[in-house]
């Protein structure tokens, strides 16, 4: 699936939703779905910075497209990190690179995180766009 069928999976999914505490309830049990990162990368390297809470991702290239681990010391900032994964991980680089993330606005997550949360995610982004761009340069 493209960067931009998962998008709009997401947000079919978060539209059978009435409200938004079952909307968080199911991003809680997206986190518990996240392949979780090895141990040996839970490292300082590996945290994503601007996150209040701790988020560790780790990116290996696969045949030309990136698969992304991750994990979080919070519930709903793992929940964040599983949807990112979700449609970045398995994509080629310059896809990621060239992603709008214009869902996360449709579903209305950035809204209805705290202000810490949202710059959080911003900043998940950014560390999964620099990870994409790195490899990128790896292939020219």
């Amino acid at each position: 699936m493209t960067i931009q069928e998962i998008q709009e999976e997401i947000v079919d999914e978060f539209s059978m939703f009435d409200d938004w505490m079952q909307r968080y309830e199911y991003m809680i049990e997206l986190g518990k779905s996240l392949p979780l990162i090895d141990e040996k990368h839970k490292i300082d390297e590996n945290i994503i910075k601007g996150c209040q809470s701790k988020v560790w991702v780790h990116a290996v290239m696969d045949n030309d497209k990136i698969e992304f681990t991750a994990d979080s010391d919070a519930i709903i900032t793992k929940g964040i990190i599983a949807i990112l994964i979700r449609v970045f991980s398995g994509q080629h680089p310059k896809a990621i690179i060239d992603a709008d993330t214009n869902f996360i606005d449709k579903i209305g997550l950035k809204e209805h995180l705290s202000p810490t949360r949202a710059n959080g995610l911003v900043s998940m982004i950014k560390q999964l766009k620099m990870y994409a761009i790195a490899y990128q340069t790896q292939l020219n």
